[in-house]
């Protein structure tokens, strides 16, 4: 029977350059990915307080029969309590054109945090659809 031994292989001296001992950590390539995280981390958060979830939340309730000329918008709006909120209103036809909008400003009663309201659009030819673009703190 014979015996196996494992020995380290001997290079030739110079052929090969320098062999490194040990094993090199990746302080870069880590170092890297800690900011970048840090960086997305801190401008998400940036992000969401300036477009994130707003006091002033509309929500469609929907539209009346529209005519040639005008259409009835119906719509609830969250809002801090007794508050007002400006919101943009628009009318778009079958094809999904505009043909309407308007800003309204919506109060709220007492101390009401929530706002139903119904406003007219009017419309350069017959809309068919009703939307609430966005809402924001009235000024």
């Amino acid at each position: 029977m014979s015996e196996t031994r494992t020995t380290t292989p001997v290079f030739p001296p110079g052929r090969y350059g320098r062999r490194r001992s040990g094993r090199r950590r990746p302080v870069l390539p880590v170092l890297v990915l800690v900011v970048v995280v840090a960086a997305s981390l801190v401008l998400s958060v940036r992000l969401f307080q300036q477009f994130g979830q707003t006091d002033y939340d509309p929500q469609i309730v929907g539209w009346s029969e529209p005519s040639d000329t005008v259409m009835t918008i119906k719509f609830k709006v969250r809002v801090p309590a007794g508050g007002a909120a400006e919101c943009i209103l628009r009318a778009r036809d079958y094809d999904g054109f505009e043909v309407g909008r308007r800003t309204v400003v919506v109060r709220a009663t007492g101390d009401a945090r929530s706002i139903d309201a119904e406003e007219d659009v009017p419309t350069t030819s017959r809309a068919s659809v009703g939307d609430v673009l966005k809402c924001r703190e009235a000024a």
